[in-house]
């Protein structure tokens, strides 16, 4: 096996054009986007093997550190971009090549469509985390999708929103995304409530890990491929998405004010609209996202018949950063139930 990095752009778009899986942030403008969000540099390695099959697994580092303190990182959805499913063999080679580098950290993360042939294929002793995401299969189109795989809550919500004075507007220019943070803050602080946290750290934490200059910086480089939905209620932003296309469409974010946006069931309609628009661009697959144990998501998302894949993320760690991070959860977690 060749391993070449940064993988060469025109490979990596051949690649992309015969793989029927792919998401935007497995394309190379995908991954322009991530380094400008986060102000990072292409990792990415093309894996080429004696038989001639190549694949690209996209990868992305922070930049200016040396490679002893180097932490990698895949999309959040999808990593491997093939001509076809990778096989066991080639996995398990994939994971010898990540395991033998000397990085502080890689964090890879596959598809949640190809789960199970990673799952078979990691060594015993990796560090493996539990994911779960909800995908929608839009084959036959919108109108099959709306009467077969939506149930009856979902379009007697879009009803009901379609019905209200709801006014909706969709950008790519980048023109909507103060919208979408302000609401975005909101949520943050409700999040927060609800796990009884304080607030003040909840937006610390939040606010650090997403500046508005990342979706600032990834709205620029992606251009049409990245859309924002808001959903205004009496002249005042009520819910918001954000939604990445390409062969397959990604709802990546979600924001809103529940005390305009739930009594008309705002939410529900800018869903509706993006997975229309999605069916008219030709997607295969609607990705809602990661839904972890939330079991309030995981029924929201499966209102729009999307259904539950389960795989798990894998970590390459020179530390024990994982066990440090649980370990200082559970104290966090602790020391907030004594001070209720």
């Amino acid at each position: 096996m060749r391993v070449t990095s940064p993988a060469p752009r025109d490979v990596w778009l051949a690649l992309v054009e015969s793989d029927p899986l792919s998401f935007v942030h497995q394309t190379p403008l995908g991954m322009d986007a991530l380094c400008a969000g986060f102000d990072a540099e292409d990792a990415s390695r093309l894996y080429e093997f004696p038989d001639g099959r190549q694949l690209i697994l996209p990868l992305y580092r922070s930049r200016g550190l040396p490679r002893c303190l180097s932490v990698e990182r895949s999309p959040l959805i999808g990593s491997l971009v093939s001509s076809g499913p990778a096989s066991q063999t080639e996995l398990q080679a994939i994971f010898a090549d990540l395991g033998n580098r000397r990085l502080l950290r890689t964090l890879v993360r596959p598809s949640a469509l190809t789960g199970d042939v990673w799952a078979s294929a990691a060594p015993p002793d990796l560090i493996s985390i539990k994911r779960r995401s909800h995908v929608l299969d839009l084959q036959g189109g919108f109108e099959e999708v709306w009467k077969y795989r939506f149930n009856g809550q979902a379009r007697r919500a879009i009803r009901k929103a379609e019905k209200a004075q709801i006014e909706v507007e969709c950008d790519s220019t980048g023109r909507l995304v103060p919208a979408f943070y302000q609401l975005l803050q909101k949520s943050i602080v409700r999040w927060a409530e609800a796990k009884h946290q304080p607030a003040f750290l909840a937006r610390w934490r939040a606010n650090r890990r997403d500046p508005i200059r990342k979706f600032q910086r990834m709205s620029d480089t992606l251009g049409n491929a990245y859309r924002i939905w808001v959903a205004k209620v009496h002249g005042q932003p009520a819910a918001a998405i954000v939604v990445l296309f390409g062969d397959n469409a990604h709802y990546t974010r979600g924001a809103m004010d529940k005390d305009l946006a739930g009594p008309v069931r705002a939410s529900f309609l800018l869903q509706k609209l993006a997975i229309e628009q999605a069916c008219k661009e030709g997607c295969r697959y609607y990705n809602m996202g990661e839904t972890g144990t939330s079991e309030t998501l995981a029924r929201f998302k499966s209102h729009f018949g999307a259904q539950a894949y389960d795989y798990s993320e894998y970590r390459f760690e020179r530390l024990p950063f994982t066990r440090m991070e649980y370990r200082l959860r559970g104290i966090m977690k602790h020391l907030l139930d004594l001070a209720e």
